[in-house]
C-alpha cells in the first residue's frame, strides 16, 4: 500500500510544478502591472501639476497686466 501511495503521489508532482510555475508567472504579471499603473500614476500627477502651476501664473501675469 506504501509503494501505490508514492506512485501515485509522484504522478501528481509534474502537474504540481506545472501549477507553481503558472502561479509564478502570473503573479510577476500581475505585480509588474501594479508598478506601471503606480508610475503611470505618479506621472500623471507631476504632469496635471505642472499644468496647474502654469495656468496660474498665466493667470497671475494677467492679473499683474490689467490695471
Amino acid at each position: 500500500m506504501d509503494s501505490g501511495f508514492w506512485f501515485e503521489a509522484g504522478a501528481l508532482l509534474p502537474s504540481i510544478g506545472v501549477g507553481l510555475i503558472f502561479w509564478f508567472a502570473i503573479r510577476s504579471l500581475l505585480r509588474a502591472d501594479r508598478r506601471e499603473r503606480e508610475a503611470d500614476r505618479e506621472v500623471e500627477n507631476d504632469v496635471r501639476a505642472m499644468r496647474e502651476a502654469e495656468r496660474a501664473k498665466a493667470k497671475e501675469a494677467e492679473s499683474e497686466q490689467r490695471p
